[in-house]
């Protein structure tokens, strides 16, 4: 991509879609377009092509998604499939029928077997059962990477396909109801202790291992592959680090400055007992994270202060 390039960015406003807005315009790339969910709806298939017909963008970065934690795979299934789903065929197809000449899918590391080999490699995909809690949401977004895959087999397209880890930073939602482990650590650690409670119940045992990536590494990481990767294989995203949960919660309330005790519910799933990427392609490709996960949460923390509005 040059500077003058015109590139669109779906899902603009969302976790990942605002890092990749910050860092395009940081480095100097001016000719952005991007719509809202209520200027542009891309389950409406007639409104997308419209849309790439008018604009005709020259590169893509596809962020748009339902996105949800364990509560809201296991609740919504249903809205999961279908609208991930929605959005990336009308996405693919309409950037096929209006010339792009280079689009990057997000997708998502819950796409390999629950019981995978660790670290994760790329060639998993496909080798095994999903994660039951959040299938729905995976096998959309494993269509997203075969309609990727494919569309470049017959059409000769320049579709890449990301699986980035879980991820955190500014911008992320903080819903009790529908987020993921990490944000949902940070607001309850919070709001215990603007409240003074004596404990934080957490989900689970707290054993599963997991990886974090800060927003901002994965926006960086996206425009590089945007620059440097033209292959039909998928490319994993992430630290090559792990952690408990029951460690992450540790590192959270401290930086929180909660004080009280963490009880785990134990009815509440685990989900997947170890998930760690191998990132050796990408390490090869010339990109390393930059944000330890200890700074990021404190950043994350600061950027909620600043804008987290108390519920009444």
């Amino acid at each position: 991509m040059d500077k003058n390039s015109k590139i669109y960015i779906a899902g603009h406003k969302g976790l990942v879609g605002s890092a990749i807005m910050r860092i395009l315009e940081k480095e100097g790339y001016g000719n952005l377009v991007f719509k809202t969910s209520e200027e542009l709806d891309l389950t409406n298939q007639k409104a997308t092509l419209d849309f790439f017909q008018q604009e005709k963008p020259e590169y893509v970065f596809l962020a748009a998604a339902k996105v949800g934690g364990i509560q809201a795979n296991n609740t919504l299934p249903a809205e999961f499939i279908y609208q991930n789903l929605a959005i990336e065929t009308n996405v693919i197809h309409s950037a096929h029928l209006s010339g792009v000449r280079k689009l990057l899918f997000l997708g998502s590391s819950c796409i390999y077997p629950r019981e995978c080999p660790q670290p994760i490699k790329e060639e998993y995909f496909m080798t095994g059962p999903l994660e039951k809690t959040n299938e729905s949401y995976a096998i959309a977004k494993i269509a997203g990477i075969m309609m990727c895959q494919s569309y470049n087999r017959q059409y000769g397209t320049q579709c890449i396909s990301v699986m980035p880890t879980n991820l955190y930073g500014p911008g992320d939602n903080f819903d009790l109801n529908s987020c993921h482990v990490l944000p949902a650590l940070l607001r309850k650690f919070h709001d215990a202790k603007a409240n003074n409670q004596e404990e934080v119940v957490m989900w689970g045992t707290g054993e599963p291992y997991r990886e974090f990536l800060h927003v901002d590494d994965l926006a960086d990481a996206c425009l590089f592959l945007m620059n440097n990767y033209d292959g039909n294989k998928i490319v994993n995203i992430g630290t090559g680090k792990d952690l408990k949960i029951k460690e992450l919660a540790a590192m959270i309330k401290k930086t929180v400055g909660f004080t009280g005790k963490i009880v785990n519910d134990i009815s509440k799933p685990d989900g997947t007992p170890k998930k760690q990427l191998d990132v050796t392609k990408l390490q090869k490709l010339g990109w390393r994270h930059r944000i330890e996960l200890k700074d990021g949460i404190k950043s994350t923390y600061e950027w909620f202060l600043a804008n987290y509005k108390k519920e009444s």
